[in-house]
């Protein structure tokens, strides 16, 4: 029956380009030889021209890029509107988010004025709004509370008992902490940004943020608990504060002031019912409802008009300077103790402005520079803490109002900073008489939207479970230990995500789809098919030393050859061929001199103790000296005679034994001399241990593969381990002649292999191919039409 395997004639189509054929069509282009030098290079790097210079000038300050085109009849009334509305949103959110940085009310309308008029100018994005923000504030309020409890400040009467605290003293401490914290962050932020480390930002991946701004509003809620029912409990520190603190107020609960409370749950009513009609109305409003600046100016008048600090002791904001405070060299004594708080902020300040800013750009089609959103928001930290403010960043609140408001550039931004500066110079003590209570239910209804973020877990269970335990751990180490160490763990453990993700990658063999040069996954896609004796291994990340050897094994797998049975078999062939050499050489040698032998005597015995000879001719047979002398032998002669049978000379054999008797032991010459050890010897054994092993228990033998190709086209870097175990693999699998190809090497891998010294003269770079399509053809053109056999022999590659 004639076989329906047929030898495949593959077609090449198209010039094979492995690398050095790539290095010779180089070497032919004519700007080859006009490459600019390295020091070439480096000159024109420092040379000072006009249009470098005026480059220069633009990426530092943006604002002179756009400014000059701004057309005021187009973007004017857009930007007026919207920064009336987000500059109203400022008033209510900066003082109560002062209150969680454990600062007076006024330096949140500061925080809301200067760091958005530095961004004006160096900003890259057009609609996010620069000013206070929930979780930094709670983040620099730990700060403050930390380095300025309220037990440093205790005054003593006459009798050196406590009464009360130096608030005057307390609070100007705290402002120099704040202040000295968010320069030292926006230094931060500055040299990170001038020195192009703005990718730092994707480390803080959106599920990790997610989860820290979650958990930073749970602890902006613990915070304000003491405002909403009118108690003072403990100030803890360190891991599990959040718990202390929560347990304390509990206990305090008994306790409660009822005025407080009720001024409380009046406002917290009142701004989520206003809330919600907002959210109903809005598609069919030109503008959204102020509802915090309405609840602020109705609070104000109610406890001005009621006198609900004397009458009910209702705490109120207080004292607020009138007029812009002086700049003040911020405290370098502190920068310290706060070093570790000041990276942390920096970092989660950047990594919401930037997610804010990346998404607004894509939604109205510009292009947001990462390395200097970092500086523009240092320097607005930096110039922002000489004048008493604290960490800012972008507001997402804010923001969505100020880009569903029609605000189109900075512009809006000034438009808002102008609002606060009102309120700062003439409106500021009219606010002195606002309940705290009234801030801090505007700080529970403005961290609604934090708490939706819950709902994470529910999506990400469903679509990435990686990202969820990511998010769970952020989330639960931030509640426990606190926002800065919370932060760290979070980083250190989505770090570890990534290693475990690069460490564990996904293998797989490629196969060409029919009529192209696609090759993917014969796994996943049914479509595509092996290539005939070639195997095509990819890996799904870098190959470097944390999964070096996995990705051996797997290409181990894969391929079905287990290279280290298949090298043990070959060497153990070897070692047997090599074997037999040696025992046809001593066997050559034994005839040899037994021919010599049977040339002189007849019948002769050996005896290895004395080493005699004893000639039976020299004795009378058949007397009891004879026989004596043959029993005493009995256990210890071997006497050896030779005979022939057939034409052929053969030995016999026999053990204290007559040498006339018939009983002799017969042995083929071509067999070994040495009976006493024949079928037990080590030999033996490993003969017979070789043919227990079979084609099948090895996998694919070298007549069903004859070729891989690594496809290295994810590999963006190779390290000295991966190097060394790319050299094992050629090394290994050319033990049972099966070549290997390097395919899709970018420039800088391949440079990397020249100075790990992987190429030698045995591995050049005649198995570098630009393309796995290039390997391919080069494998069939070598080697294919001898090996590979498929059912189709019309399909062409």
């Amino acid at each position: 029956m004639e076989s329906s395997y047929k030898f495949r004639k593959y077609r090449i189509e198209r010039e094979v380009l492995d690398e050095q054929r790539l290095e010779e069509l180089a070497q032919r282009q004519p700007y080859a030889d006009t490459q600019p030098s390295v020091i070439n290079r480096l000159k024109d790097s420092i040379r000072c021209t006009v249009p470098k210079l005026k480059h220069g000038v633009l990426n530092t300050f943006p604002v002179l890029y756009w400014l000059p085109k701004y057309s005021v009849w187009d973007y004017g009334m857009s930007d007026l509107i919207s920064g009336i509305s987000v500059g109203i949103m400022h008033l209510p959110q900066g003082m109560a988010y002062a209150l969680l940085a454990s600062l007076p009310p006024v330096f949140g309308l500061y925080t809301s004025l200067y760091p958005a008029l530095i961004y004006f100018f160096f900003g890259t994005s057009r609609h996010i709004s620069i000013g206070t923000f929930a979780v930094l504030s709670i983040m620099v309020g730990s700060v403050t509370e930390r380095l300025a409890p309220d037990v440093d400040f205790l005054k003593l009467n006459g009798t050196n008992v406590t009464t009360e605290v130096d608030v005057t003293a307390r609070d100007s401490y705290r402002v120099q902490v704040a202040a000295a914290t968010t320069v030292l962050g926006g230094l931060i932020q500055v040299v990170l940004g001038l020195v192009k480390f703005g990718f730092v930002g994707t480390y803080l991946s959106e599920p990790l943020v997610r989860a820290y701004t979650t958990a930073a509003a749970l602890h902006a809620v613990v915070a304000q608990l003491k405002y909403i029912f009118g108690v003072s409990p403990a100030r803890f520190n360190g891991p599990l504060s959040l718990v202390y603190t929560l347990k304390d107020v509990c206990l305090l609960l008994p306790q409660t002031h009822l005025p407080t409370l009720v001024a409380s749950v009046v406002s917290l009513a009142l701004l989520i019912a206003a809330k919600e009609l907002n959210s109903f109305l809005s598609p069919r409003l030109p503008l959204a409802i102020p509802v915090e600046l309405i609840t602020i100016v109705t609070a104000t008048l109610i406890s001005n008009y009621g006198h609900l600090n004397r009458n009910y002791t209702i705490q109120v904001v207080g004292e607020i300077p009138s007029g812009l405070s002086s700049p003040i060299v911020p405290d370098v004594n502190i920068f310290s103790e706060v070093i570790g708080d000041a990276f942390a902020l920096a970092l989660v300040a950047y990594a919401i402005s930037i997610s804010l800013g990346k998404t607004f750009a894509l939604k109205h089609g510009y292009k947001v520079d990462s390395n200097q959103e970092l500086v523009a928001l240092g320097l607005s930290n930096t110039v922002g803490g000489f004048f008493q403010c604290y960490a800012v960043c972008a507001s997402m609140s804010r923001s969505l109002i100020q880009e569903s408001t029609g605000g189109k550039t900075q512009m809006a931004g000034i438009a808002s900073a102008v609002i606060v500066l009102v309120t700062i110079l003439k409106l500021g003590p009219l606010f002195q008489e606002l309940p705290k209570a009234v801030l801090a239910s505007i700080v529970f209804v403005n961290l609604k939207g934090m708490f939706k973020q819950y709902s994470d877990v529910v999506n990400l269970w469903r679509s990435n479970k990686t990202d969820l335990v990511l998010w769970l751990v952020t989330w639960t180490s931030t509640l426990l230990f606190n926002l800065d160490l919370g932060l760290a763990a979070a980083i250190m453990f989505a770090l570890l995500t990534v290693i475990f993700r690069t460490q564990l990658p996904t293998y797989s063999v490629l196969g060409n789809v029919k009529g192209s040069e696609l090759y993917v996954d014969i796994g996943i896609h049914k479509e595509a098919r092996e290539i005939p004796g070639i195997t095509i291994f990819r890996s799904s990340a870098t190959v470097y030393f944390a999964n070096a050897e996995l990705y051996l094994e797997a290409l181990k797998e894969k391929s079905g050859l287990d290279i280290n049975k298949m090298i043990i078999y070959k060497k153990r062939q070897e070692a047997k061929e090599k074997h037999k050499q040696k025992r046809e050489e001593r066997r050559t040698k034994r005839q040899a001199k037994r021919e010599k032998l049977a040339d002189q005597t007849e019948v002769f015995s050996v005896e290895e103790e004395a080493k005699t000879w004893r000639n039976p001719r020299m004795t009378m047979k058949g007397t009891e000296k004879d026989e004596e002398n043959w029993t005493e032998r009995e256990n210890l002669t071997v006497f050896v005679k030779p005979a022939t049978a057939d034409g052929q000379r053969r030995w016999e054999y026999l053990k204290g034994r007559d040498p006339d008797s018939t009983s002799f032991g017969w042995m083929s010459e071509q067999m070994d001399g040495d009976a006493t050890t024949l079928g037990s010897s080590s030999e033996d054994t490993l003969r017979l241990d070789l043919e227990r092993i079979s084609v099948g228990s090895l996998g694919k033998w070298t007549w069903d593969i004859h070729s891989i190709i690594l496809d290295l086209s994810t590999a963006n870097f190779i390290d000295t381990v991966a190097v060394k175990t790319m050299k094992n693999i050629f090394q290994d699998f050319g033990e049972i002649e099966i070549d290997v190809y390097l395919a899709g090497c970018q420039a800088s891998v391949v440079e990397q292999l020249e100075l790990g010294h992987f190429f030698s003269e045995w591995i050049t770079k005649r198995h570098l191919f630009a393309s796995v399509h290039d390997a391919v053809l080069y494998c069939l053109d070598h080697r294919g039409y001898e090996s590979s056999r498929v059912t189709d022999s019309n399909t062409k590659l």
